[in-house]
């Protein structure tokens, strides 16, 4: 997007307590990844709707607690999708219908089990909202490098259920971040193709396929068909 990568969705703290009291206490057989990027009509769709995609390949259903969304941290509400990010997902046989741009707001980080950032400055704007979310808030392609690190044997097995597996892999990729350092500051980023031509957008959407593959597999224990 062509806004500054700052934070408009964050909210104050009267807000923020409101919001806390509202959600303690939620049922814990869900799962929630959240993705993130800046207006939530690109990237993080892209990256939303390729999680459904690609665990409903391997798993057949999109279901076992899983939930994937998206927020924009200066997030167009209402808006759809850009035009050539619903081209990348039919590429793909993602589904790109039915949806909406949010701005990313203090409920969606307390609710969520695992935020994956399109960069450092979406993680830095995340965590800065607080609700313990540090531990929990990774780029995207940092938290595939951890997930590549994690022998998937240490892992719960998916018949303990998909929500137990997904938990033990975001802390044991948490455990690992200090000790797998980024090779440079570019590798954890995944650019803003707003506006740019199609074929941009397609060089993007490999980024994130190819970021996805692996923490899809963590998540479902099963690889990629071939």
């Amino acid at each position: 997007m062509t806004a500054p990568e700052a934070g408009r969705g964050i909210g104050n703290g009267e807000r923020a307590a409101e919001i806390t009291t509202t959600f303690v206490g939620l049922p814990r057989d869900t799962f929630r990844i959240l993705h993130v990027s800046t207006g939530n009509v690109c990237r993080s769709p892209i990256t939303e709707r390729l999680t459904r995609h690609f665990v409903h390949q391997r798993l057949g259903v999109l279901g076992g607690g899983l939930v994937v969304e998206s927020a924009g941290t200066w997030g167009h509400e209402g808006a759809p999708m850009e035009s050539h990010a619903e081209t990348v997902l039919a590429e793909y046989g993602a589904d790109a219908s039915g949806f909406t741009g949010r701005e990313l707001l203090d409920e969606h980080v307390i609710r969520a089990d695992l935020v994956l950032t399109a960069t450092r400055d979406h993680r830095a704007q995340v965590i800065s909202m607080g609700h313990s979310a540090g531990l929990r808030t990774f780029t995207l392609k940092e938290f595939t490098r951890l997930v590549n690190a994690i022998d998937p044997a240490t892992l719960p097995p998916l018949e303990d259920g998909l929500v137990v597996r997904a938990r033990a892999l975001v802390r044991a990729a948490a455990a690992l971040r200090g000790w797998l350092l980024a090779p440079t500051a570019e590798a954890d980023e995944v650019h803003d193709p707003y506006g740019a031509p199609l074929t941009f957008f397609r060089s993007i959407g490999d980024e994130i396929h190819q970021a996805l593959d692996p923490v899809v597999t963590a998540l479902t224990g099963v690889p990629a068909r071939t």
